[in-house]
């Protein structure tokens, strides 16, 4: 298992929606163990593979407060949100040193492609959700800023540039 360095925002990459896995291969178990080691030495709740260089739809996450219960997930789509929302201070490793406040809905059923290559449906609620969904976000080319109203991303921007966070 290998950490890998993060792809700068704003590279294109981090703005493309990737195309699915075709199969679970040992090639992407292996992806999966990096995407993990990466993840636990940011420390960060989840990782999907863009963030990273690796153009495919594959995510972790793992919120659990003793860490090694990550979630392995390829092809993973949303397939019911709640209503009920909830507002988290989220961040990214592509842009160090800024954060923002999103709403997001407080649980969600995902389905998604796990390590044996079966699909599989689960519920995710609070932490564990939002961080599923903003990797959702990245596999389809969007950060978690993308949700913030025009003014108040531009005035985001401005600041993660004065911050020196863009290059």
């Amino acid at each position: 298992m290998t950490a890998r360095p993060f792809v700068p925002y704003p590279d294109r990459r981090l703005k493309t929606k990737v195309p699915a896995v075709e199969a679970v291969t040992d090639e992407i178990r292996h992806l999966w163990d990096d995407m993990v080691e990466t993840m636990d030495a940011m420390p960060g709740y989840g990782l999907a593979g863009p963030q990273i260089g690796v153009m495919r739809q594959l995510a972790v996450v793992d919120c659990s407060e003793d860490r090694g219960k990550a979630v392995r997930m390829a092809n993973p789509e949303i397939l019911h949100a709640s209503v009920q929302m909830r507002e988290h201070e989220e961040a990214s490793p592509n842009l160090p040193g800024v954060s923002a406040v999103i709403s997001r809905p407080r649980a969600v059923t995902v389905r998604f492609l796990n390590t044996e290559g079966e699909i599989e449906e689960r519920d995710f609620v609070g932490l564990w959700a939002t961080s599923v969904q903003h990797q959702i976000d990245h596999l389809n080319g969007k950060m978690y800023f993308d949700h913030l109203k025009p003014v108040k991303k531009q005035m985001f921007l401005k600041k993660a540039k004065k911050a020196g966070a863009m290059r």
